[in-house]
């Protein structure tokens, strides 16, 4: 009793004492609430119509296209950029498919599975071309074979011990089919949209009408050019209250999809100093000398040298040997070495050494069976056992079925060969082909088993090369790294503003560079690779606008960056500073005309007007039509406004005051022919259809306006 009276006397300040636990644990969750709600925003890759694609979700989408396109190329890896192009390709799919699907959204469109079903069984979708399952002679998508892949994948998804290899395969497969399938589905839903959007085209009998006279009707005139250059800039002014009159009425050509920044930079090329060069130089002399020994090793020699060529012992075509390599066997004869020489173009010492020449096919047709066994002596009494049977004329197919092989005829060219990177038993398996005659079949080792090879067809013969190449780029060594980077760091160091650095920047033998409206979806600096912390800086939201970044090692690590933000844009438009040249052009084009027009005014014939101030001498023009801007040769332009007005104007009045692009006109219409009134059914048809692919191609550009709806934000730059 007594502790709750004591409660009950200190009761307010339970209260407050409660109150302010409830806070603190309101303020809490209201923290952790943001904290999650920032995290969540920081993992955005983008946004379509307020939808979030998580950059996890991106990453997942990314890939699978990467999948496809190994799958498809036939490649293990991707270079970077490959792998930005895979990044965009996904980035711009998602947002068509996103804006499209919100449409068909509300429009109650969907692509049902019956419908998936007739398109696969149909077999007519360009998608379906790419997958493997097509028919062998004709080429054409085959759904037996794809039904057949899809009972047998999951036949084998549902019994365990299915060897590892053998699986990933078909589930790679299996995946690609998957990603046609997706792909299928969502074009056949953008065809069920382009179809009602092209429905609601048609060609009334006004716009019909309209359409025929409009490209039928022409005119002949008598032109009086007056053009704008007549008068000088510098007697035309424009205010700011004219520019920003100007800027408004032109807003929407300014419009931006992207934020966009401003930018000034120095760009530093690190470059081989004499010191690096004659190091270089003198370590090719040596290897010049190791490959003109008698038992000269060459491909070690070439991969030791830091070739960015490597050594090839196949004899190969011209065009697969650098250009300025395959220059110079032109002038050499075999057995002779040229080098070291420089090569300006690519900044590269080199040596050329001709192995040997020879004529070879540039394509040969062949059949094998592969031999193997438990070691090399069994694979090797194999081998000689199937020489026999084959010599004693057994069909060759009847043997490699022996072996569970098809030996089917098969062509290799040079272009499978040359550029690849191939090993000493493929080096010596392609020799053999290209040194053996047409019928003959012969046994080569090839590891501890042999291929039993009988070529079949040789074509195309071509002169090919067996050369040694050392192709060693003039790189510049640590202590150039570090002297270069010093002294511009001292620089950067020793002028901390923009205004600083741009007034001492020539002095110090740099160059300051400027960029303007650079892109949120580029990836480069200043064209360069490898920029991608740089662009971050640039576009990092609390980047205030006079700031000068850290030094940056970019391109091949053989570049260091400095970049300055001189402006920033996140709004919807480009502002009038940054496009205030060409707004001011169209102010001062605007008051010359409105100059000219006034000259005009007193002139009641085109002789008058000729003898107008920088007036053009007069001019016919022929076949003017509405539908078509008339072309001028005497000022190089095409005149729309000129040709609209000539088409309202009567035979044998004279008009005058046409604004152009390049002047303003006066004209006077001389002849005139008028389009057949009785116009034949099928020119009705074909006009009605011409009408309606007009619209059609104006409508086509939909996709831009559904895109500058949907408030999309790009932020990929914060992850890549």
């Amino acid at each position: 009793m007594a502790t709750l009276q004591k409660l009950r006397n200190k009761g307010a300040l339970l209260i407050l004492f409660v109150g302010l636990a409830l806070f603190a644990f309101i303020a809490e969750e209201a923290v952790r609430s943001l904290s999650s709600s920032q995290a969540e925003s920081h993992q955005r890759a983008g946004e379509v119509y307020g939808k979030t694609l998580n950059v996890q979700d991106y990453n997942d989408l990314v890939d699978e296209y990467v999948d496809v396109v190994k799958f498809s190329s036939g490649s293990d890896n991707l270079s970077e950029e490959q792998m930005q192009q895979v990044r965009d390709q996904v980035w711009q799919t998602y947002v068509q498919n996103e804006l499209l699907q919100h449409e068909a959204d509300e429009l109650g469109l969907t692509v049902t599975d019956a419908e998936m079903q007739d398109i696969i069984k149909n077999g007519q979708s360009p998608l379906l071309a790419q997958t493997p399952f097509r028919n062998q002679q004709t080429g054409a998508f085959d759904i037996e074979q794809l039904n057949q892949f899809l009972t047998q994948y999951n036949a084998m998804k549902g019994q365990a011990g299915q060897p590892a290899e053998a699986m990933a395969y078909y589930t790679q497969i299996y995946n690609f089919w998957k990603f046609i399938e997706k792909n299928i589905r969502q074009q056949a839903l953008a065809n069920k949209f382009q179809s009602l959007l092209a429905k609601s085209f048609i060609s009334n009998p006004v716009s019909l009408k309209n359409s025929y006279e409009g490209s039928h009707d022409e005119k002949d005139i008598l032109l009086a050019a007056v053009p704008y250059s007549s008068i000088k800039d510098d007697d035309v002014k424009a205010d700011d209250k004219e520019l920003n009159a100007k800027y408004n009425e032109l807003k929407d050509m300014f419009r931006l999809d992207e934020p966009t920044r401003d930018i000034k930079y120095i760009d530093v090329a690190i470059t081989a100093s004499k010191a690096d060069r004659d190091e270089i130089n003198k370590e090719m002399q040596e290897v010049a000398a190791q490959m003109l020994t008698d038992d000269a090793d060459f491909a070690n020699i070439v991969r030791k040298s830091g070739s960015v060529v490597g050594y090839n012992a196949l004899a190969v075509r011209r065009t697969a040997l650098p250009t300025d390599i395959a220059a110079q066997l032109d002038s050499m004869s075999v057995g002779a070495q040229k080098g070291p020489y420089l090569n300006a173009q690519d900044n590269t010492q080199n040596i050329v050494r001709l192995i040997a020449k020879a004529t070879l096919p540039d394509s040969i047709q062949f059949r094998q069976i592969g031999v193997g066994g438990a070691d090399e002596a069994a694979a090797k009494k194999t081998a000689d056992s199937i020489m026999t049977a084959l010599n004693a004329g057994v069909p060759f197919d009847s043997i490699a079925k022996k072996y569970n092989q098809t030996g089917e005829e098969t062509w290799i060219t040079s272009a499978q060969y040359e550029t690849a990177t191939l090993d000493e038993n493929n080096q010596k398996f392609i020799n053999a082909l290209n040194n053996q005659a047409v019928g003959t079949t012969q046994m080569v080792k090839i590891g501890t088993g042999y291929a039993i090879l009988r070529v079949m067809d040789r074509r195309n013969p071509v002169e090919k090369y067996q050369v040694a190449v050392v192709k060693r780029p003039l790189d510049f060594s640590n202590d150039t790294f570090n002297k270069t980077f010093n002294d511009f760091s001292q620089f950067i160091a020793s002028n901390k503003t923009i205004e600083e650095i741009e007034a001492n920047a020539l002095k110090a033998g740099y160059m300051v560079q400027q960029r303007e409206s650079m892109f949120a979806n580029e990836h480069n600096v200043a064209g360069l690779s490898s920029t991608r912390e740089a662009f971050r800086w640039i576009f990092n939201k609390d980047r205030k606008i006079g700031e000068v970044s850290d030094i940056y090692t970019v391109g091949n690590n053989d570049h260091l960056l400095v970049v300055m933000l001189t402006g920033k844009n996140d709004g919807e438009y480009r502002t009038l500073e940054s496009v205030k040249d060409f707004v001011q052009g169209e102010v001062i084009r605007d008051k010359k005309a409105a100059k000219l027009k006034e000259q005009m005014a007193a002139c009641n014939d085109l002789a008058a007007v000729a003898k107008l101030q920088g007036a053009l001498p007069i001019d016919t023009i022929k076949h003017v039509t509405f539908s078509a801007p008339v072309f001028l040769p005497s000022t190089g332009s095409s005149e729309a406004a000129l040709s609209g007005a000539v088409a309202k104007t009567a035979k044998g009045q004279f008009a005058k005051g046409v604004k152009g692009n390049s002047g303003v006109y006066a004209f006077q219409v001389i002849n005139e022919k008028k389009a057949d009134a009785k116009l034949a059914d099928s020119v009705k048809e074909t006009t009605k259809t011409q009408v309606a692919s007009q619209a059609l191609r104006a409508a086509s550009r939909y996709m831009q306006e559904l895109y500058q709806n949907a408030n999309i934000k790009d932020h990929r730059y914060i992850f890549y």
